[in-house]
């Protein structure tokens, strides 16, 4: 019996995005034997690329590079690679001889398409299954998209799909789509859909697809195992295969995917996440690239509308894409309210011109390490500053705020009203009682991802000053094996979780960056443990 759909599964491709495309020879090898054993129709082992292949990656420059992935028994399993117009020369592709890949997907933007239909027609002339995947589908009007159509009618394609490059599309906007696809190209072409999982539709989108096709045009769904992909995810290929089997009467071994999420994917979970998040809602909404959102969820100080407002604020043609000096520049402008904060200043230096500090991070060790911490406070009676958080066991003098999240939970703390609050102008520009607002963009410094880091801008605020000495209790660092990196479990936050090297990495260049650049000579040390601490000569006291 001839089905209408046939399931494509892309973990190897799209997938390979969260592992800087290396998923390792055994896996691939494991990963393929497993889809084939499953009866998947279509396996994407990975990208052509001029540049970029070697071992371990699902990247190759010719099927002949590919050819060590396919085996030797296909079992009607079709294989493909996908070829980035922008990334991939067809001159390096040799002729199909039946050995390794069957089909290339050619991938390109809507000012690419000329070219790519050029591209698609060597592809065709060298023997393979050509498939048309047009990023962003939602970007062309209906005029672009049907003159497009006439165009690709002359080449012959296999399959053209409906991509949903951002994740943004409805039910509405499939129906739409199609049929002006289905009304304008060649009948013999299958139509393919290649969903992303921002709204939480891509299951319900491609059953949807399946659903609405049947007798009207043989389709192609897109998969990965466990929806692993980059930002919010693909639809997953078990769900599909379940919904074929138990409502289309498909016969895909459920088992043989199951082992696979069992044997690779839990593992690989362990290295890299993906799903659907908040932020990812808003790319969806705002038809943005994920790499928007990967940059500005490492800011310390955003909240999901300041995200929302930055993707507006950009525009749509270069959200579409990232632009990583536009959006810092975006975000600073948007955190930064200009104000003269020179008496305020003024009113501090005088509070702690000669005093010892003591910084109160809301580090793990500030509370495992409390003996310690008060028996320097005991001895030392410094001016104790806590930074976006308030001790249950330890009184703070003043509490610094610079991060927005931590403020809007903070607000209602009764220990927090007794307190002197030092604010930043990204919070507010107005001081309530006992508050002094500081100049946010005075204490910032491009140049990092992090740039936002509220201890490192409290030592930029301090450094105004003549101190007699500063010391840092629970600046720790990051740690992916640790229950929690911070003094209380409700501190915690996704992004350490997911980038805590990375974290490390950035704090630490900013620390020798500060050390390098300030003004006074103050004594710093940790008397707590600290990644950082060797580079202050003070070090852990």
């Amino acid at each position: 019996m001839k089905h209408h759909t046939m399931l494509l599964d892309c973990t190897l491709r799209d997938g390979a995005y969260l592992l800087d495309k290396k998923f390792g020879d055994s896996n691939i090898r494991g990963i393929v034997s497993g889809l084939v054993k499953a009866g998947i129709d279509c396996i994407e082992i990975g990208f052509f690329q001029d540049e970029g292949a070697g071992d371990g990656k699902t990247v190759y420059l010719n099927s002949e590079d590919a050819k060590r992935f396919i085996p030797k028994e296909k079992n009607g399993c079709l294989f493909t690679v996908l070829a980035d117009c922008s990334r991939y020369s067809v001159s390096n592709l040799d002729k199909c001889d039946g050995t390794s890949i069957d089909a290339v997907r050619e991938c390109f933007f809507k000012g690419e398409r000329s070219r790519a239909v050029e591209n698609c027609k060597v592809i065709k002339d060298k023997g393979y299954k050509c498939f048309v995947q047009p990023v962003d589908i939602l970007g062309y009007s209906d005029a672009e998209l049907i003159d497009f159509l006439q165009e690709i009618n002359n080449v012959e394609p296999y399959c053209l799909s409906i991509v949903d490059t951002f994740g943004s599309m409805y039910q509405d906007d499939l129906h739409r789509i199609f049929e002006i696809i289905n009304h304008n190209l060649i009948p013999t072409c299958k139509v393919g859909f290649h969903s992303h999982n921002n709204m939480q539709m891509s299951n319900a989108l491609s059953q949807e697809f399946i659903r609405m096709t049947y007798g009207k045009r043989e389709i192609v769904v897109d998969g990965t195992i466990s929806g692993m992909g980059r930002g919010a995810g693909n639809t997953p290929t078990e769900l599909i295969a379940q919904y074929l089997v138990s409502q289309r009467e498909y016969n895909y071994d459920i088992d043989a995917i199951l082992d696979l999420i069992d044997d690779y994917m839990d593992n690989i979970r362990t290295k890299c996440s993906w799903g659907y998040s908040t932020p990812y809602f808003i790319a969806g909404c705002y038809g943005a690239h994920v790499n928007n959102i990967a940059y500005l969820t490492q800011k310390n100080s955003i909240r999901s509308k300041d995200i929302r407002y930055i993707l507006n604020k950009i525009g749509a043609i270069p959200r579409k894409r990232y632009d990583y000096n536009l959006l810092e520049k975006t975000y600073v402008d948007y955190t930064s309210s200009e104000i003269n904060d020179s008496k305020t200043i003024k009113k501090l230096y005088d509070e702690l011109n000669g005093k010892d500090i003591l910084i109160l991070v809301p580090g793990s060790s500030v509370t495992s390490d409390y003996i310690n911490v008060q028996k320097y406070i005991e001895e030392k009676k410094p001016v104790i500053i806590s930074v976006n958080f308030i001790h249950d066991k330890i009184d703070s003098d003043y509490v610094y705020m610079s991060n927005v999240r931590r403020y809007s939970l903070m607000i209602g703390n009764e220990k927090l009203q007794k307190c002197k609050k030092i604010t930043t102008s990204n919070i507010k520009t107005k001081p309530d009682d006992n508050e002094m607002i500081i100049s946010f963009n005075d204490l910032i410094k491009c140049g990092w991802n992090n740039l936002d880091n509220s201890t490192i801008m409290l030592l930029r605020l301090l450094d105004k000053f003549h101190l007699d000495s500063i010391a840092l209790a629970g600046f720790d660092g990051y740690d992916v094996n640790i229950k929690s990196n911070y003094a209380t479990n409700n501190l915690e936050l996704s992004n350490v979780r997911d980038n805590p090297m990375e974290l490390n990495e950035e704090i630490h260049s900013m620390l020798e960056d500060y050390k390098a650049t300030r003004n006074s000579h103050t004594k710093i040390q940790f008397i707590t443990p600290s990644r950082f601490s060797e580079i202050f000569d003070g070090g852990i006291q």
